[in-house]
């Protein structure tokens, strides 16, 4: 499996934090005495959510004092060109509900730039990571990797769409042309969150997007959709993971799908 050498112990080392990850997130997932508490925006965090950020932080400050972190459930720290971007849990509210479809997102950003991630879903059995210039894989581990690459799908119609929640593109001013893009596609499914993503680099999915994303929702997803041949954006066009919201695709249906989602 190819690896660019300078990232090679940073992948290693997002791994090992993805296997401590998955081991507190199972080991609560379906309890019934899950505990959840909802943030100021309403959205719902469990004890799984912090217990896993603060895994993942107490082994950046051992083994990467140096680097920056940036998390959904703490406070930024550190002040470094390179920077760990984390989502404990990425589909919380499929977490508590025992929905499979979840996942920790571990990313790393050098210089504004997102260069390595893992994803990893234990619920669902599957991984999937990146580097840049060393491709992008799914596999249980380093050691069994299969390569993944984007479809070659070009138009519209011949396309498969994933997306999240339509209300949220009713009030981000893009939703009439949302819609468009839904009634025009071959196919659209509400596959939601890291998933859609994830399915966009395997080439079973076309485009996936949603209106609405933070840093730590985008980051592990764009490096292993670019570096399977995909585009990621946001919804103005703009490469990387800077908002507002985010568009994935193999490429080829990039810049037409961008003229659907143009603000009225």
């Amino acid at each position: 499996m190819a690896q660019s050498k300078d990232l090679t112990d940073d992948v290693r080392l997002a791994h090992l934090m993805a296997d401590d990850a998955d081991s507190l997130s199972m080991s609560r997932f379906k309890a019934l005495d899950l505990r959840v508490k909802s943030k100021p925006d309403n959205t719902p965090v469990t004890e799984a959510d912090t217990a896993v950020e603060e895994a993942v932080r107490r082994t950046l400050a051992r083994t990467r004092p140096r680097d920056a972190v940036h998390g959904e459930e703490y406070s930024d720290t550190g002040d470094s060109v390179r920077r760990w971007i984390v989502d404990p849990i990425d589909g919380t509210k499929n977490y508590v509900r025992g929905v499979p479809v979840w996942a920790t997102l571990i990313a790393l950003e050098v210089e504004g730039r997102v260069v390595a991630s893992v994803v990893s879903a234990p619920a669902l059995g599957r991984r999937w990571w990146a580097s840049e210039g060393g491709g992008a894989y799914t596999g249980r581990s380093i050691l069994n990797a299969t390569e993944i690459r984007v479809s070659q799908v070009s138009e519209v119609a011949d396309a498969s769409l994933s997306y999240s929640e339509i209300p949220e593109w009713v009030t981000s001013g893009r939703g009439q042309g949302f819609i468009n893009l839904m009634h025009d596609a071959w196919r659209s499914r509400a596959y939601g969150d890291f998933w859609s993503y994830m399915l966009v680099a395997e080439g079973s999915v076309d485009i996936a997007s949603e209106p609405d994303l933070e840093l730590h929702d985008m980051a592990a997803l764009d490096i292993i959709v670019r570096e399977a041949g995909g585009r990621f954006t946001n919804l103005d066009g703009v490469d990387g993971v800077g908002g507002p919201g985010a568009l994935a695709t193999n490429g080829l249906l990039h810049d037409r799908v961008l003229e659907y989602l143009a603000r009225a």
